[in-house]
């Protein structure tokens, strides 16, 4: 189910149909986020006439291209990489004229890689602001609101910097709800939010450094462009792939094994142990009572859950809901689980995440493990890596978020 969800999204497969005719002048492609290369390859595998371009991606993740340049840069913390190639793609752009077309290739992760400090801000403010916001739990559309006001190029300054050329955007979704303007803080796509809740954002997590960014947030210099800004008005965008789309191929699998799907939401946020709460609720009313559907079935989500980061661990959302979930389930038979991300890596580690098993917290104390004093500590990782119980596919090439399927056999016919 997991690798049907990868393989929905995957650029070689959604990219093509939406290319547009030639432009009368010049091509020029330019992109951001860990599905970037592959859909830069896709691009040059089906385009007829001239093109050119750079984008950039993580490293470990780049495709080789032709004609298109392709940069590596450090995700989910900035580095002087990501700087740069956001500086060449606005001097790329900004001579093109109305007569010019540039296909903005943009997925999830491209917040950090396509990373230029504004006027007053240094790359280490950024990298700072960035470290803070992770560890602080909040949700990735308050991350991207902070994103784009500390930008020279997010929040659609890319796509006024363009004008008047033809700017397209093929974006593959990682986050709730679909917006283009959160995907990869919308380099291209008009931004309706401002400096003063960016500020509220910083303070709702009780972020009070670096000073200077503080201070920019507070003078509300210079906003983003808005809805209906002139700048954007040859600015579109059209959705490739999005979480739905995985979850769909899943529960297609699923029916064909002869196990009931049932999509409970492919925009699930929350603290990633608060979901798995819930989800373990779902799971244990399937088992006591056949509702809300009989086993044998599979509760199928997607979304983006976080991680408050009070421990000594380093998080990884799918990782800690799996563990919680565990915990919650406390050994109950006939359940089963997999969390992992669709882009390959959970936070910061390289592991897409993980599967539990009705004996996980059994096992994980033959070998010593306190589970739940792991899961204080947001240590997550090591557990399943222990019980050789982690899910690890290298880069996929795609990024529509986290893929959760909880798996429920009938009563006492587990494998």
């Amino acid at each position: 189910m997991f690798d049907a969800a990868v393989a929905a999204a995957l650029p070689a497969r959604v990219v093509a149909p939406h290319l547009p005719a030639p432009a009368k002048g010049r091509t020029v492609v330019i992109g951001a986020g860990k599905a970037s290369a592959a859909m830069a390859r896709a691009v040059e595998d089906a385009w007829q006439g001239d093109l050119e371009g750079i984008v950039v991606t993580r490293y470990g993740h780049a495709v080789p291209c032709r004609r298109i340049e392709i940069v590596e840069a450090a995700h989910p913390v900035p580095d002087a990489a990501a700087e740069r190639a956001a500086a060449r793609m606005l001097d790329m752009v900004r001579p093109l004229g109305p007569d010019d077309l540039v296909i903005a290739l943009i997925s999830g992760g491209g917040s950090s890689l396509l990373s230029l400090p504004a006027p007053g801000l240094t790359l280490a403010d950024k990298q700072a602001i960035n470290r803070a916001l992770l560890r602080s739990g909040a949700a990735i559309g308050e991350m991207n609101c902070v994103r784009k006001h500390l930008s020279a190029i997010k929040g659609g300054r890319l796509a006024a910097a363009a004008y008047p050329a033809r700017v397209l955007t093929l974006v593959i979704s990682d986050v709730p709800g679909n917006d283009p303007a959160t995907v990869a803080s919308g380099p291209t796509i008009a931004d309706p939010t401002s400096f003063a809740e960016a500020r509220a954002i910083l303070a709702k997590y009780r972020i009070t450094e670096p000073e200077s960014v503080l201070r920019l947030l507070d003078q509300g210099a210079d906003e983003t462009p808005k809805p209906g800004d002139p700048r954007l008005a040859h600015a579109t965008s059209v959705m490739i792939a999005t979480p739905q789309m995985a979850l769909e191929a899943a529960a297609e699998i699923a029916c064909q094994a002869g196990i009931a799907p049932l999509i409970l939401g492919e925009a699930i946020e929350g603290e990633a142990r608060e979901v798995a709460r819930v989800m373990a609720g779902i799971a244990r009313q399937v088992v006591l009572h056949g509702q809300p559907v009989p086993s044998p079935c599979v509760l199928i989500s997607g979304g983006e859950t976080s991680v408050t980061v009070r421990g000594n661990g380093s998080g990884g959302r799918n990782v800690e809901f799996l563990l919680a979930l565990a915990v919650e389930l406390d050994g109950l038979a006939d359940v089963f689980a997999l969390a992992a991300d669709t882009d390959g890596i959970d936070g910061m580690e390289a592991v897409a995440g993980a599967i539990v098993t009705p004996d996980t917290l059994a096992r994980a104390r033959t070998l010593g493990i306190d589970p739940r004093a792991r899961l204080d500590q947001n240590d997550c990782h090591p557990i399943f890596a222990a019980l050789h119980d982690q899910v690890v596919t290298g880069p996929t090439l795609t990024n529509v978020n986290d893929f959760r399927a909880i798996l429920i056999l009938p009563r006492n016919k587990g494998p």
